[in-house]
C-alpha cells in the first residue's frame, strides 16, 4: 500500500470519528500488506467514539490486551510488527507517535470485569480486528478513572455522563473499582462523592 502524507491533516491533530477509523483503516492495510494480522481490544474514550457512544474529540485510542487465539495477553509492548505500523500511520497521517497506545495494559494484570471478552463488539479493518468494550464495562472503566482524578471535573466524568449509567451499573461497576483499590481513603474520598453526582448512596465495602 502506498501511504502518503495528507494535506488535510495537522501535526498532532484530534482524532474524530472520521480519522479515526481512516487511522484504523491504514493501519490494518499496512498490516495485511506486511503479511501480519493483528487483534486489539480496546477501551477508553477512543473506543467510545469509535461506537459512537461520545461525539468529544481524543488524542488516542487505548489498547488494554491483545486477543490471541481466544485469549488476552498483554499488550505493552507492542509486537514489533505492530508497533512499526503504527508509528508509520503516524507518519503517514501527521497522527501523535502514540495515537494508538497501551497505556491502560496493566488494567489486564490487575482484572478486568468479569465477562469482559464476552461482551465486546468486534470491528475489522483489513488485517486489523479491533475488539471494543461494552457499554457497561466502560462505565467501570470511565467510574474508575473519574475517581482516580476526583476532585477533577475532566473527560473521564463527561464521559462517564455520557454513557448515562443507571444506579445498578454504577453499583456494580464499583465493585470492581474496589477490587483495584481496596482502600479506604479511595472509598471514601474519591468514588463516594463521583457516585453521590448521580444519586447513588451505596458504595461496596469490599
Amino acid at each position: 500500500m502506498d501511504v502518503s502524507i495528507r494535506d488535510d491533516y495537522l501535526p498532532d491533530m484530534p482524532l474524530d470519528p472520521n480519522s479515526l477509523r481512516d487511522a484504523l483503516e491504514t493501519l490494518g492495510a499496512i498490516l495485511e500488506d506486511r503479511g501480519t494480522a493483528c487483534h486489539i481490544v480496546v477501551i477508553g474514550g477512543g473506543a467510545l467514539l469509535l461506537v459512537g457512544l461520545v461525539h468529544r474529540s481524543t488524542k488516542d485510542l487505548d489498547v488494554v490486551a491483545l486477543a490471541h487465539d481466544g485469549a488476552l495477553v498483554r499488550a505493552s509492548p507492542f509486537p514489533p510488527e505492530l508497533a512499526e505500523a503504527v508509528r508509520d500511520v503516524a507518519l503517514a497521517l501527521d497522527l501523535p507517535e502514540d495515537w494508538l497506545n497501551a497505556g491502560p495494559a496493566d488494567l489486564l494484570t490487575f482484572g478486568l470485569p468479569q465477562g469482559f471478552t464476552d461482551r465486546t463488539t468486534v470491528e475489522s479493518f483489513g488485517a486489523l480486528t479491533v475488539h471494543v468494550a461494552s457499554r457497561v464495562d466502560q462505565v467501570a472503566f470511565k467510574l474508575y478513572a473519574a475517581a482516580d482524578h476526583w476532585p477533577h471535573h475532566g473527560k473521564h466524568l463527561q464521559d462517564l455522563q455520557a454513557l448515562a449509567p443507571t444506579p445498578d451499573e454504577l453499583v456494580s461497576a464499583a465493585r470492581w473499582c474496589r477490587t483495584h483499590d481496596a482502600s479506604e481513603a479511595f472509598r471514601d474520598v474519591q468514588l463516594t462523592p463521583v457516585l453521590g453526582l448521580f444519586g447513588v448512596s451505596e458504595v461496596p465495602r469490599g
